[in-house]
């Protein structure tokens, strides 16, 4: 099954997290990476303290893993990768979130997918339409094209 993943981080060396959050995806057991959007760097959106800003981008995988096996390996790459939470929203080294996966629509205590809050997250719309352009990911379902229309995308800058 194919998956988009949403990665994102503001602390340390904001390149290198993202490239070794990439490697940690690319060792997954069963997971192979197909395709990367491009970087972007975004303000800081719906936090509550001072923050650096963030780089992010999408990535898309085939993997035989299931859905909560994907985002359990996830989360261990974030903490590997030095990911502390404290605060909502609070800054971290790396974040990577399941945001589709084909076949799959569902919504558990740990895990909701399509992931909830992509229509209102231009940092997540802008790669993501690196990946679909038009803003529509057909093999899951997912018509984003409107909101990427209509979402404000001042806080959002392509990297290098």
């Amino acid at each position: 099954m194919k998956a988009v993943l949403g990665l994102g981080g503001n602390l340390g060396d904001r390149e290198e997290n993202l490239a070794a959050a990439l490697e940690g995806l690319e060792k997954l057991p069963r997971t192979r990476v197909l395709a990367m959007s491009n970087i972007y760097e975004t303000a800081p959106f719906d936090v509550l303290s001072q923050q650096p800003d963030y780089l992010n981008c999408c990535v898309m995988v085939d993997t035989k893993l299931s859905p909560g096996e994907l985002l359990e390996r996830c989360l261990q790459i974030e903490t590997r990768l030095g990911r502390v939470r404290t605060e909502y929203h609070g800054a971290r080294t790396v974040d990577i979130d399941l945001l589709l996966y084909e076949g799959y629509k569902g919504e558990s205590e740990s895990l909701t997918v399509p992931h909830p809050r992509i229509r209102e997250r231009a940092f997540v719309m802008a790669p993501l339409s690196d990946l679909f352009p038009g803003g529509l990911a057909g093999a899951f379902g997912f018509d984003f094209s409107q909101d990427w229309e209509a979402v404000d995308k001042s806080g959002v800058r392509l990297y290098k």
